[in-house]
């Protein structure tokens, strides 16, 4: 399993575990995820992003307003990083 699969399992995981997880935890695995994020779109070409929704701007204001949101937004939010790396994975799996 390749450390970038190990993290897609770690955050579907944590998505089906929320109520065992601290504020700390989650906005950790958020903030793993934009970086995560960052550096497959770099190897991807996709740098430009100058969208005004950006899913990397999502994640990082989940992270920071963690404790204000609810169980349900949680998951989404892990399960919506989840398969964003997964994409960019297999955009970078095939490229190889």
């Amino acid at each position: 399993m390749t450390q970038t699969t190990a993290f897609i399992v770690e955050l579907i995981r944590a998505a089906n575990e929320i109520e065992k997880l601290t504020p700390y935890e989650i906005s950790r695995l958020l903030d793993r995820s934009v970086d995560t994020i960052r550096d497959m779109r770099e190897q991807v070409g996709d740098v430009g992003t100058r969208r005004a929704h950006d899913v990397v701007i999502d994640l990082g204001v989940a992270s920071a307003r963690v404790r204000d949101l609810s169980n349900e937004d949680i998951r989404d939010t892990l399960i919506d990083a989840a398969d964003i790396i997964r994409a960019l994975h297999i955009i970078l799996a095939n490229r190889q």
